[in-house]
């Protein structure tokens, strides 16, 4: 990511639609609209798993499938496989925060009805389509187990997987056999629904890609425990016989936690992965790589060391620090992946370890501007940022820009003030601007932070495991003097397209003519 360039941080469920939930649909394809209508050329997104009992994308039922709430209706009805009548029928859906008690069932029995009529009358392109996404290599890998996974995790009624009958937990050949037969619909009808998901997804980032937009993708470092992941691969985890976490992730206490925060995730088994060259994480970054032209890698300072707490602890106050994988790990990617697109998510205790890692791999790490204020001269404060970083305004984890500033403390206010030289009354707008013009090559921004929104907008609140994820834009708040003002600023501080193709042609031009005169 050489080049100076800047993009807006919104994940597709916070896109307005009319069914519930942002989606694929045609609010995504405005979105791109007002990307270029604003001379931007990077969407981030969250993680597109399926979600789990939180609805939180960092904990999904795979991290390999594609999330059934993203599949657009409208999409489906465009596509001739729901019929238009049968939206108009379903529930009338708050234009606000997402109600996933409403929507998920309403979305489960349309994409049941659409795989039935699939099955009645389908075309004959769009069945071979479907059978071409089974077969292709790479999709059997993953989508037989996790289509397996989700059948049993719905015929057990979401039960822990440590808690799974011990048959099926230890996947033992004959009861996987006859859960097949049994479930073999069931397992279809996931099958079918990944097969949407995929379809609809890859079209809108062909799209993106089309015109000049890359996709920034998030890779979370763990998984959860209830997964397809760790069900189907137990021996790359840190588990007991019955499937049960010796030790789980979390992070020490630190700005979002005083009791850090206990992810309850199930650690790796780097000692394993390495044995086999971490080919897990190669297939891993191979699927994400599909849904996305680059990654941010979640809790980077995890492969340089990872806080491991027992399993019965309360707090993450009583974990310890454990070492990680290190540059192995990421030798063994780059022989996958030689350019590496990835970005360090590098926040939290960075330690000499940490640094070190991170200048090996080469990798751009993250500076947060709402962690700049809090001392004099602050490493993340623009002066201070290296060109191969990504800054950014705040992430999905802060609060908003305005709703951070206004539960400042005075110090912090007025050092903020000192720095960006305005006055507070568009305290948003001046960290955008002091993004856009830091000397990182790239730069991102959630798109609350352009519209000066409040705390009520804010998409995660960290350590709290209800009440997130569930924001959404309101129609249509990002309006073509927004996409203005926010060209005019990519153009002043070198981020515009526009701008790199004219230096481009400079470059071209002054190369034509040394090339003359020799």
């Amino acid at each position: 990511m050489s080049a100076r360039a800047a993009g807006l941080l919104l994940h597709p469920s916070s896109l307005p639609s009319a069914y519930g939930i942002g989606d694929c649909g045609p609010a995504a394809y405005r979105f791109l609209d007002f990307l270029e209508e604003s001379e931007l050329t990077l969407w981030q997104i969250l993680p597109l798993g399926p979600t789990g009992g939180f609805n939180s994308p960092y904990g999904c039922l795979s991290a390999f499938a594609g999330n059934p709430l993203l599949i657009s209706p409208e999409g489906l009805v465009e596509e001739g496989l729901l019929p238009k009548s049968v939206l108009a029928k379903g529930p009338a859906f708050s234009t606000g925060p997402v109600d996933f008690a409403k929507l998920i069932p309403w979305k489960r029995e349309v994409l049941r009805g659409v795989f039935e009529r699939f099955e009645l009358e389908a075309p004959a392109q769009a069945q071979r389509d479907f059978e071409a996404f089974r077969e292709d290599p790479f999709q059997k890998k993953w989508l037989p187990d996790f289509a397996l996974f989700s059948a049993l995790l719905a015929e057990l009624a979401g039960e822990d997987l440590p808690y799974w009958p011990q048959e099926l937990r230890r996947r033992e050949p004959t009861a996987l056999a006859d859960a097949r037969e049994r479930l073999a619909d069931e397992i279809l009808f996931r099958e079918f629904v990944q097969f949407l998901f995929f379809r609809q997804w890859d079209r809108l980032k062909a799209d993106a890609n089309r015109r000049g937009i890359r996709i920034v993708g998030d890779v979370p470092i763990y998984v959860a425990l209830s997964s397809a992941d760790v069900w189907e691969n137990p021996g790359i985890f840190q588990l007991d016989e019955d499937l049960r976490p010796l030790e789980v992730a979390g992070v020490p206490p630190d700005y979002f936690s005083e009791d850090g925060q206990l992810w309850g995730n199930p650690l790796y088994r780097w000692d394993v992965l390495a044995e086999q060259e971490h080919a897990w994480w190669a297939d891993r970054l191979t699927q994400n790589l599909r849904l996305a032209d680059l990654v941010r890698i979640d809790h980077f300072r995890g492969f340089a060391g990872y806080w491991s707490v027992p399993a019965d602890a309360k707090t993450a106050r009583a974990g310890r620090w454990a070492k990680g994988p290190g540059v192995a790990l990421f030798d063994s990617l780059r022989k996958v992946f030689p350019e590496l697109p990835l970005i360090a998510e590098d926040l939290g205790v960075i330690t000499p370890d940490v640094k070190a890692l991170l200048e090996a791999t080469g990798l751009p790490g993250m500076k947060v501007l709402q962690f700049a204020f809090g001392k004099d001269d602050d490493e993340y404060l623009p002066h201070n940022h290296g060109r191969n970083s990504v800054v950014y305004s705040g992430t999905h984890d802060n609060d908003t820009a305005l709703g951070w500033y206004r539960s400042a403390p005075s110090e912090e206010k007025e050092r903020a003030l000192a720095y960006l030289g305005g006055n507070g009354r568009r305290i948003w707008w001046d960290l955008v601007r002091s993004a856009f013009a830091s000397p990182a090559d790239t730069a991102i921004v959630p798109v609350q932070d352009l519209l000066g929104l409040g705390s009520e907008s804010r998409l995660n609140t960290p350590g709290v495991a209800r009440g997130n994820w569930s924001w959404r834009l309101e129609p249509w708040a990002l309006s073509q003097e927004v996409a203005a003002e926010v060209a005019e600023l990519s153009r002043v501080t070198g981020r515009s397209p526009r701008t790199q193709e004219a230096k481009a042609a400079e470059a071209l031009k002054a190369a034509e003519e040394a090339a003359q005169e020799a």
